[in-house]
């Protein structure tokens, strides 16, 4: 659900601890990335089920073409952006 050349897609809620978290990360280091609202957006939380085993856990960050990531470390994203750019 995200182009495979974009920032990384970051499907959050309101009032998710682990959103808020993983976003301030994002902002303070200057990592662009794409929020997605799943309260607002019902195809982003039907995404999120079909990765989380049937539940709508968040943050869930998909980076590139890659495979989802559920509550993914900073570390994660940043590792799994670098692995797409030195596949290009």
């Amino acid at each position: 659900m995200t182009s495979a050349d974009g920032p990384p897609t970051v499907y959050w809620r309101p009032g998710c601890v682990f959103c808020i978290k993983l976003r301030v990360k994002l902002r303070l280091t200057g990592t662009r990335y794409r929020p997605v609202n799943i309260w607002r957006d019902p195809d982003a939380a039907a995404f999120v089920r079909s990765v989380a085993d049937g539940n709508e856990t968040v943050p869930t960050v998909v980076v590139g073409a890659g495979p989802a990531m559920v509550n993914p470390t900073l570390r994660q994203i940043r590792a799994a952006a670098a692995a797409g750019r030195s596949a290009q």
